[in-house]
């Protein structure tokens, strides 16, 4: 590879990191040409772009971001996947399935919306982060529930304003 295609694939992949808001990486090292096409569909389903790349090139991006990522890369090491994704537990989730069948792809760290994650210890609470459409319908449901009582209220006690007050008091 010359300096020049290196140059521009390091500029791709600075490119990649500054437009995802959620950057994973993983190992996907010994798995088979099955086992690798099949992640390579499973990501490509959930939309999660999954790219095998030189650690120094990402490195390289890393350091080049407007981005601050820490102690991330420290894990560039061995075999490194790069999986980016618009939902932050998308590729965490599908890790996590994954894994039911094989023993890989092995997390080596997360950038989640600024935070940092180091580590295949992490990958349960990553799974467990909520993603921007699921924090808005819990805060709509919970907007919701003041206005449901009342309206329940007003219909149980057929239009009276003793029996509103006492399902109101019993609430």
């Amino acid at each position: 590879m010359t300096r020049e295609e290196k140059a521009t694939v390091i500029e791709d992949l600075t490119a990649q990191l500054a437009d995802n808001p959620n950057i994973y990486l993983a190992d996907i090292s010994g798995l088979d040409a099955l086992t690798t096409s099949n992640l390579r569909r499973a990501c490509f389903k959930a939309n999660i772009k999954l790219a095998v790349v030189k650690n120094t090139l990402l490195a390289k991006a890393m350091e080049a971001s407007d981005k601050e990522f820490g102690e991330l890369p420290e894990v560039l090491k061995g075999n490194t996947s790069l999986m980016l994704s618009e939902t932050g537990n998308a590729p965490a989730k599908l890790i996590k399935n994954f894994r039911k069948k094989s023993d890989k792809p092995l997390l080596k760290g997360a950038f989640i919306e600024e935070a940092v994650y180091i580590g295949d210890e992490n990958l349960d609470a990553l799974v467990n982060i909520k993603s921007k459409e699921e924090v808005i319908g819990d805060i709509i449901g919970l907007l919701q529930s003041p206005a449901k009582n009342v309206i329940s209220g007003l219909k149980s006690g057929g239009g009276k304003l003793a029996g509103i007050l006492k399902t109101l008091s019993e609430r």
